[in-house]
């Protein structure tokens, strides 16, 4: 990993519950010598990309994402369309809906929808950063990526979020094919427990898939009628979101006609 990636990959220890990071808990998440992780922290404040606060000189997100936040939206304003989606998405199923973006090796959430019809749900968080190995998004991705991108990805030490999340490079691939096929997949508590999420992937006008959309529901609400349900929302919404992004699905993802209906495995 180069100079350039390891300040950046600093960034993605930052979230709504931990806005706020001391250097020795980033050297620690980070597995890099606090020297290192200071020095890189440095050049990133130089920038506008973090700044130190309070009397314990913690860091957090500096105004250079505000600028460019902003400019990003104004020229593709990605997040409204997303959420016009999502909206209607989490109004068809009841349930939760959100899109990530790909960023590096992680997903990024760009934005969520609740559902009013339960008074449970599952929850996101701002700018929520997902791996590729233990979510729905990140199997949809994986499954439509480039092989070589696929097996720089596994080649990592994999984080087991959970007891059910799956770590061997071998079993993770073997489950690509079935997704490409149905233009889906399902992860069932890979990164939460008790949580069943699907997904589908989102392309660009290359063709190439930049992220995901999903819908998260508990385990204990899901029945065959709503599986059913979110799987033809989801692929409906997905495929829209591909055509107005100016994206298109390679010519081996599914039609309509092609789609095959997931099933929950027990």
């Amino acid at each position: 990993m180069g100079t350039t990636s390891k300040a950046l990959s600093l960034l993605n220890f930052f979230s709504r519950a931990t806005p706020q990071v001391g250097l020795s808990d980033l050297a620690r998440l980070s597995a890099m010598n606090k020297a290192t992780v200071h020095r890189l922290l440095g050049e990133l404040a130089a920038h506008g990309f973090v700044e130190q606060v309070g009397s314990g000189r913690e860091y957090r997100l500096g105004p250079a994402f505000l600028r460019l936040a902003a400019l990003r939206e104004k020229n593709v304003p990605m997040r409204d369309v997303a959420m016009t989606q999502l909206t209607d998405l989490s109004d068809a199923t009841g349930e939760t809906s959100h899109m990530s973006l790909l960023n590096g090796d992680v997903l990024s959430n760009l934005a969520y929808a609740y559902a009013s019809r339960h008074g449970t749900m599952v929850m996101m968080e701002d700018a929520e950063v997902l791996e590729l190995h233990s979510t729905g998004s990140g199997l949809a991705v994986l499954a439509h990526s480039p092989k070589s991108f696929i097996d720089e990805v596994l080649a990592q030490p994999l984080v087991a979020r959970t007891p059910q999340t799956l770590t061997d490079p071998d079993s993770i691939r073997a489950l690509l094919p079935n997704i490409r096929e149905a233009g889906m997949a399902i992860s069932i508590g890979g990164f939460e427990e008790d949580v069943i999420s699907h997904a589908a992937p989102i392309f660009d006008a290359r063709s190439t898939c930049i992220g995901a959309m999903a819908v998260a529901a508990p385990v204990s609400r899901m029945t065959e009628a709503l599986q059913a349900v979110i799987q033809n929302q989801l692929m409906a919404r997905a495929r829209q979101t591909t055509r107005i992004l100016g994206g298109f699905p390679p010519d081996t993802f599914p039609t309509f006609e092609q789609q095959v209906t997931l099933q929950i495995e027990a």
